[in-house]
């Protein structure tokens, strides 16, 4: 498994990342969790994502429980803030919430630190200059050992880099796969001039780009669109990646992943770790078996024909040009 620097923290991740949304956030087994994250350091995986809202605390309760059993120095632990979270806490990026839900992050997470803290949406409501004394002050306390942030735009992440601070950010968390480009370029240049290395979630379009889903055919019973609760950004306004074009487009990769004696899910992943700004691209896992799979991309040297195939085959189907604009508090993407 190949390590990345990320950003300029000195801290190594692993270019392939598990992250707990899909794998601990109760979607599936304890056992099943458990197994892939076993499978994950038995492929030399090292960076674990998560987030306080994902299952409203429950993803970061059972990384804790998961990770326990791990030695503490042989793993990577990111997680974020930001959504509400209840009992009287909207949210945002106050000092207040910021320590509150750091302290309660740490706890279900059973450690006395996280290695990367995340501002999970930018908040307009609060002073940028608060929000960043108050990072300054986790990692003065050794609770933090490096911030960063996820989808916070261009405009944003200049505002905070124009204030001086001790706790300069080393990371951006980004949706960013072969078919949703829209915030690449611009991002991810400013972040590489500033030390900032991108992490991606989402890279496989959750779930897509493994090629299981077929255009004007049912789900797999055991995919994530056929479960209710998991499907709805797969099938919303904002990620239409269950569209016929999308799915044709997609089949239309599976001979040339094929020819580079690569699976769907390998393609994909090399393709956007090709990226020299990209230090993890997050991946979700409901059985080992993926972990292994996805595992392999590590390393994996795309050619410039096989890059040119892949655009071929996919035409005009990438998202690449609109902004998003957020919901302050519910993180809620539209198209603006």
């Amino acid at each position: 498994m190949e390590t990345r620097p990320l950003g300029d923290s000195g801290i190594e991740v692993s270019a392939i990342s598990l992250g707990a949304w899909m794998t601990v956030a109760g979607g599936i087994a304890d056992a099943r969790a458990e197994a892939c994250v076993r499978a994950a350091f038995d492929v030399g995986i090292t960076f674990f994502d998560t987030a306080n809202s994902y299952g409203h605390g429950a993803a970061e309760e059972r990384w804790g429980q998961i990770l326990a059993g791990y030695r503490r120095d042989s793993f990577v632990l990111g997680t974020k803030v930001f959504m509400p979270m209840g009992d009287g806490h909207k949210g945002g990026l106050s000092r207040s919430e910021i320590h509150t839900q750091l302290d309660a992050s740490l706890r279900r997470l059973q450690t006395d630190y996280i290695d990367l803290y995340q501002c999970h949406r930018y908040d307009p409501d609060t002073p940028i200059e608060e929000t960043l004394e108050a990072l300054n002050e986790v990692v003065d306390s050794g609770k933090v050992r490096a911030v960063g942030f996820s989808e916070w735009l261009p405009d944003q992440i200049r505002a905070a880099l124009a204030v001086p601070s001790q706790a300069q950010f080393v990371s951006s968390q980004v949706q960013y796969n072969l078919l949703w480009r829209a915030r690449g370029d611009e991002t991810f240049e400013l972040c590489d001039a500033n030390g900032i290395s991108q992490i991606l979630w989402s890279p496989l379009a959750q779930g897509v780009l493994a090629g299981k889903y077929r255009s004007s055919a049912p789900p797999p019973a055991d995919s994530r669109a056929a479960s209710e609760s998991m499907s709805a950004p797969l099938r919303g306004d904002e990620f239409p990646f269950l569209e016929d074009d999308v799915l044709d487009a997609v089949a239309r990769l599976r001979p040339v992943a094929q020819q580079a004696g690569l699976t769907m899910s390998q393609l994909a992943l090399a393709w956007v770790l090709r990226r020299p700004e990209v230090a993890s691209a997050i991946i979700g896992a409901s059985r080992p078996d993926q972990v292994y799979d996805n595992a392999a991309a590590s390393g994996v040297t795309l050619s410039a024909d096989v890059l040119a195939a892949v655009e071929a085959a996919l035409g005009d189907v990438p998202v690449t040009d609109y902004r998003l604009v957020y919901g302050q508090r519910e993180g809620v993407l539209t198209r603006g």
